[in-house]
């Protein structure tokens, strides 16, 4: 009986298939948080987001936490400082932007995330290489463009500072994330996030509560909430993790590129934000870059 093949893909194929599933999932959840803007909370919908992923992630991360847990102990000040930034303050912000922000902005300004990914990997020593650099100011030209257009006509308001916020600390965190121990394994990290994170989040969910009371849990609240839960949570953050600890922090941000072209599609087909053909050149132009960026370092 001849040998079964194996198929072995390259380490490269696979960090920006990974970085490419993560972006599209993701861009979901901007949609999620625009339309769950007038009946669930920012807070409360960052909380229950985390409660449900950590209950998703604990049957395979739980266990193998507890066995690293003196190595999770020695580096406990990065867990809590990547809990932080990843779990607890970015998507509350996010939700927070969602109240008064189109979701084609927020994919727009959440695309400056990249660059603070190559500026961290940068200053700590990496080469970016001639072609990942053009394939950023390829990519990064399509999202100024877009921006300076605006999203179907609008224009920036103050909730737009808050996905200013929120793509700071995701390009912290997507910086951070190459720094990540060797000994700590990719489950166990994401499971103690989540973790970390929903604590962190609990003084402020108290005082959500307190505040703005509670939320109907009805079918367009709770199936929304499980989509971020399982699919923006469990799925994307461990398929970025895991295409960071592949390629690095600046290849998978150009990839990350692609997020307002998904947002913006998103938005138009469920939530009938208008876009155009300027637009849609403009995403051309982004998709581009990610091509050409994501190519090897020369």
């Amino acid at each position: 009986m001849p040998a079964p093949v194996r198929v072995v893909v390259p380490v490269p194929v696979l960090g920006i298939a990974l970085a490419a599933l993560a972006t599209v999932v993701w861009s979901g959840s901007f949609v999620t948080a625009r339309a769950l803007h007038d009946s669930v909370p920012p807070v409360q919908h960052a909380f229950w987001r985390w409660v449900v992923a950590l209950v998703v992630v604990a049957p395979f991360g739980a266990r193998q936490a507890w066995r690293q847990r003196e190595s999770i102990r020695r580096h406990l000040g990065f867990v809590v400082l990547a809990s932080l930034l990843g779990v607890a303050a970015y998507n509350t912000l996010v939700n927070q932007a969602g109240l008064t922000t189109p979701a084609a902005n927020m994919g727009m300004i959440m695309a400056a995330s990249p660059v603070l990914m190559a500026v961290f990997e940068r200053a700590g020593g990496v080469r970016l290489g001639a072609r990942r650099v053009t394939g950023l100011l390829v990519a990064g030209g399509g999202v100024v463009l877009l921006i300076a257009g605006g999203a179907g006509g609008t224009r920036f308001g103050a909730g737009d500072l808050w996905m200013v916020a929120a793509a700071c600390c995701f390009g912290a965190y997507s910086g951070l994330l190459r720094r990540r121990p060797a000994e700590l394994g990719g489950t166990a990290f994401l499971f103690t996030t989540f973790l970390l994170g929903t604590v962190l989040l609990l003084p402020a969910q108290g005082v959500s509560l307190a505040m703005q009371g509670g939320f109907d849990p009805t079918p367009g609240t709770v199936l929304p909430i499980l989509y971020v839960s399982v699919a923006s949570s469990a799925l994307a953050f461990f398929a970025w993790n895991r295409a960071i600890a592949l390629v690095g922090a600046s290849r998978a941000g150009i990839v990350y590129y692609l997020q307002p072209v998904c947002v913006a599609l998103l938005s138009w087909a469920v939530l009938g934000e208008a876009t155009g053909w300027a637009q849609a050149l403009c995403m051309a132009l982004i998709l581009g870059g990610v091509v050409l960026g994501a190519a090897a370092r020369r």
